[in-house]
């Protein structure tokens, strides 16, 4: 999908070599729980950053630092150059928030809701019919724009929340799972969306565990466990360096697993179980007597970015 518009201070205000947001040494705690823990992240101006982890990592905690709907208890935050908490509502102007829980007003109509936060953000009021119709070309809503929103399809619904963050043409769009909960098409359907906003030069920083989601739509991968980051570049240099090329899935009896996984590991090579075969990462250096000895019962592909996130999180996809 073509998005009608670029942001307008996507190659201006913001040069491409100079960070969108970014965090240095950033803390919160809920009591006794540390939900992000000394988190140092940037996300360059113009790309699509994809924050992966499994659940309680910290993601969608730092996505409320980062809109100021929770404060840091220490640590530095900056976004689009502005500091935070102190320059916060700056920084909103500028920003486009997509919630993980769907917070949209359900009398109103898809257009009453893209209409009401053009106001909220300000767009000028000769701006503002031209700005709600950009939103729901966008979306693919312009025929149910006078549709209520308790109308919707969960889909539509999932479009017009991404609509209404981009209705005052942000430079800068948060996203948090913005595809969690709905089916393959609809999930489809909201990649295209996202990928357009790319395409458009505006910055996007999308919270996911959907490792297919960060793959195909990030240009960097960011991936949390425990309120760090423990790994950070584009998603195909992340499996060169910590899955490598090959992988060698073994099947056979828990007791043979055992002893191939022990006898792998102390040959220096990363594996994963995966339900009832184990994965060889970096299979390409094998032993060649290892790679002998389970040949009858391996099943060979390629590295993947579910490879490096298990490795690095120890936690299965969801």
């Amino acid at each position: 999908m073509t998005v009608p518009y670029a942001a307008p201070g996507a190659t201006t205000t913001q040069g491409a070599d100079q960070a969108a947001i970014s965090l240095r040494g950033v803390t919160k705690h809920f009591g006794s729980i540390r939900a992000v823990d000394g988190l140092d992240l940037e996300v360059p101006a113009g790309t699509c950053l994809g924050l992966l982890g499994p659940n309680g990592a910290g993601k969608s905690t730092t996505m409320k630092l980062l809109t100021a709907q929770s404060i840091a208890d220490s640590g530095q935050l900056r976004v689009l150059g502005h500091r935070l908490p102190e320059e916060s509502k700056q920084a909103r102007a500028r920003c486009g928030v997509t919630p993980q829980q769907d917070n949209l007003d359900v009398e109103l109509t898809a257009r009453q809701n893209l209409a009401v936060f053009a106001r909220l953000y300000r767009v000028p009021g000769r701006q503002r019919r031209e700005a709600v119709a950009q939103a729901l070309e966008l979306a693919k809503l312009t025929g149910r724009a006078d549709t209520r929103v308790d109308e919707l399809s969960g889909g539509m619904r999932r479009r017009l929340l991404i609509a209404r963050a981009l209705v005052h043409r942000p430079e800068l769009v948060l996203m948090d799972e913005p595809t969690v909960g709905l089916d393959p098409q609809v999930r489809q359907e909201l990649w295209s969306l996202i990928s357009g906003l790319r395409s458009a030069g505006v910055t996007v920083l999308m919270s996911t565990h959907y490792i297919e989601e960060a793959e195909r739509l990030a240009d960097t991968v960011a991936v949390m466990a425990a309120g760090r980051v423990v790994a950070y570049g584009p998603p195909a240099a992340l499996v060169a360096e910590h899955a490598g090329q090959t992988a060698v899935e073994v099947y056979g009896r828990p007791d043979r697993l055992g002893d191939v996984e022990a006898r792998v590991k102390a040959a220096g090579l990363p594996t994963r179980r995966t339900g009832p075969a184990l994965a060889i990462l970096r299979a390409e250096t094998l032993p060649s007597d290892l790679a002998a000895e389970v040949e009858p019962d391996a099943l060979h592909r390629t590295a993947s970015l579910e490879d490096v996130f298990v490795t690095l999180t120890g936690e299965e996809v969801a």
